[in-house]
């Protein structure tokens, strides 16, 4: 055999790590051709659900990955380099709410030195109505690139629609449970009241007197042989019924306060088991009562309850249990874009999104304590503009470094029996074990329960800004324009500039507007946000203010600029960009959404201003003299001729809306400083409606 072929020989077949990354690369792409990602759907769900409840126990840290129908509706839509955390937020929350996830893989995962032990799941998913009650979804969004994606992979539609797993959100489990009601009295929660009224002891001793009747009638008629019909006829009497092989008693209750004096009436009686009989909206309509025949029979039907209301709930929370598990376990949770995932996970399954950045994040960190994104890790180590994507990540990290990471996966598949749904999980693992590698982290937690991480990772985690790349840097509203630059720009020194020739490039434009006017005299950048919007980025401050107010008063000199501003140019700050996205004016144009933010500043500062002076009209009542006056706009008059000595005394100050402008504010308070006492409407007014 020639040295070549001896050399590949060994390559092929050596199992001990390769000493160089090209060799680890090609051992790695052979070996994943036989991972094999375990396809989770309705009918192996159970089995599935025990497995990865003990892998998620025995792991460090769970890897997730979503396949949604979409993810925005225009390009403008997307997470842009110019987005604060706030727009970042508004944006993603505008596609949580729209698309659906198909599909969510699942890996808990361990990183032993350079072994990486992996447990993939894909979960398929569907939100279809399994209870009747409408919820979770009635519709939801699809994007053509995402399902052509899916198809291309193999993706089965039909076997997602008809064997996905259905799931409940938090809030919508709350919301099920109302319109359902609950079988087990333990589920059952009924505020404490005050002491039996006599009305509650007359009924509590009725329902005594004839539970304990019926429970001495069938133990009676067990010891005795009765004809069958006297036997059905003393049933009828009594009001006795079977649940399945036991005698049960139906007691109809009224109301939620004869429910539980039913219930605690019933803890006195031995051997019955009491169950709630829900009616339709969630109320309950009666008590049965089951009657065992011994302490063992009784242990035995109890043990059945909770077995069908354990599987009820399942039924009902769905693939939620998976979340419910990850929740629990308190365990990191590692993603690619935390942003985007995890306001799927929350709209989809915790409840609806909140209106604001912070309460979204607040409000997440309760259920996923510490969440790590690998986009933030690769940022401290490469161009981010280039590693958009997963496997754009993993081959810069073996390209550059040398961090061999052995992959041990539990799931095997056979060469003809392949799994590449949900793969992007296994890479998520790969990489950020690669980068604890690289960058010298430590991916071990505290080994007692988990609730902290090493002090490496926990500067990396919980961070939702795509801006940022810490935890720890301050909220701040500054930016960055490009991917591949690091500059960063406060939003003051932006400006959106719109109304352009479809199809302009940003260097045209920078070339149209260079000596235009002394605010383009010194540096500035043109960056493209849409196909005929703009954003203007002037790196000298005040530069940005200039310049709109130049094209609002139309002090323009150059031509070229005149001629672009008569055929529509416009310009507005980065508030007015905000402004769209805290409205929800998510138009196919951003240029379309910007007008419309401006229109509806617009009406809403005439109505403020009409609004304002009819505020500033005045009453005023003095016990000596009666008279009305108008305040000017600015709120300024002479106070001294109003506080003069024959008119203290009562008097009432009446404000004719219940807004009141912050120059009548200053008014009021001038002028309860003035007096030596001031009256006791004035005194209310200034409590109750100033800050």
């Amino acid at each position: 055999m020639s040295p070549r072929l001896q050399m590949l020989h060994k390559r092929f077949f050596c199992t001990k790590i390769f000493p160089t990354a090209a060799d680890h690369h090609f051992r790695l792409r052979r070996h994943q051709n036989q991972w094999l990602i375990k396809q989770v759907t309705k009918s192996n769900f159970s089995e599935a659900l025990g497995e990865i409840r003990t892998h998620i126990s025995n792991s460090d840290f769970i890897a997730v990955s979503l396949q949604q129908t979409g993810a925005y509706s225009a390009p403008w839509q997307r997470v842009l380099p110019i987005d604060i955390a706030e727009t970042a937020y508004l944006k993603a929350k505008r596609a949580a709410e729209r698309f659906q996830v198909l599909q969510f893989a699942v890996c808990p995962f361990s990183v032993k030195a350079s072994k990486l032990i992996a447990h993939p799941y894909n979960f398929h998913l569907f939100p279809r109505d399994e209870l009747k009650i409408a919820m979770p979804s009635y519709s939801f969004s699809c994007q053509l690139s995402y399902l052509t994606t899916m198809a291309r992979e193999g993706f089965d539609f039909n076997a997602c629609i008809y064997d996905g797993i259905s799931y409940l959100s938090r809030a919508q489990e709350l919301a099920a449970a109302d319109r359902i009601g609950h079988s087990s009295p333990s589920s059952y929660v009924v505020p404490s009241s005050s002491a039996n009224s006599v009305a509650d002891s007359v009924f509590t001793e009725r329902t005594k007197s004839r539970v304990r009747h019926w429970v001495n009638a069938c133990k009676d008629s067990n010891k005795k042989t009765e004809d069958a019909l006297i036997n059905t006829l003393r049933k009828l009497v009594s009001g006795s019924e079977l649940y399945g092989s036991r005698p049960c008693l139906i007691i109809n209750v009224c109301s939620e306060r004869q429910v539980q004096l039913v219930l605690e009436m019933l803890k006195e009686v031995v051997d019955v088991v009491p169950m709630v009989v829900p009616a339709r909206g969630g109320e309950v309509q009666a008590i049965r009562v089951v009657l065992t025949s011994s302490e063992e029979d009784k242990n035995l039907l109890e043990k059945e309850l909770q077995d069908m209301e354990e599987e009820h709930n399942k039924r009902v929370r769905g693939f939620r249990e998976v979340i419910d598990l990850i929740s629990t376990s308190q365990k990191p949770v590692v993603a690619h874009n935390t942003l985007n995932d995890f306001t799927f996970i929350y709209s989809k399954f915790l409840a609806p999104l909140p209106s604001s950045m912070d309460e979204f994040r607040s409000s997440l960190l309760l259920v996923f304590p510490h969440i790590l994104d690998v986009n933030h890790l690769m940022k401290e180590i490469g161009p981010f503009e280039k590693l958009n994507n997963l496997p754009a990540s993993i081959s810069y990290l073996r390209r550059k470094f040398f961090a061999p990471i052995d992959m041990e996966v539990s799931h095997r598949a056979e060469a003809d029996n392949v799994q590449i749904h949900g793969r992007n999980v296994l890479r998520i693992s790969e990489l950020f074990a690669k980068l604890c590698s690289v960058l010298k982290i430590n991916p071990e937690t505290f080994e007692d329960d988990y609730c902290h991480l090493s002090s490496a990772l926990q500067c990396h985690a919980n961070t939702f800004n795509p801006s940022l790349t810490s935890s720890e840097d301050p909220i701040d509203e500054d930016v960055r324009i490009w991917n591949k630059n690091s500059r960063r720009i406060s939003i003051n020194n932006l400006v959106l500039l719109w109304g352009l020739e479809s199809g302009i490039s940003a260097a045209k434009l920078k070339a149209l507007l260079h000596g235009s006017h002394e605010v383009f005299s010194k540096e500035f950048d043109v960056q493209m946000v849409d196909k005929n919007c703009a954003v203007i980025v002037f790196w000298t401050t005040g530069f940005s203010d200039r310049f709109l107010r130049i094209m609002d008063s139309g002090e323009i000199f150059c031509e070229s600029l005149k001629d672009m501003i008569s055929e529509g140019l416009a310009a507005a700050s980065y508030k007015t960009y905000r402004s769209v996205c805290k409205l929800g004016l998510w138009e196919a144009d951003l240029a379309d959404a910007l007008d419309k933010a401006l229109e509806k500043t617009k009406r809403l500062t005439e109505a403020k201003s009409e609004e304002d002076l009819s505020i500033l009209c005045t009453v005023v009542r003095f016990k000596s003299c009666s008279f009305g006056f108008l305040v000017d706009v600015d709120g300024f008059f002479d106070l001294e001729a109003f506080w003069t000595e024959e008119c203290q005394g009562t008097w009432l100050l009446n404000v004719l809306t219940v807004t009141v402008p912050m120059n009548l504010r200053n008014i009021i308070k001038s002028l309860g400083e003035t007096c030596p006492n001031p009256p006791l409407m004035l005194g209310r007014l200034i409590s109750k409606q100033l800050p």
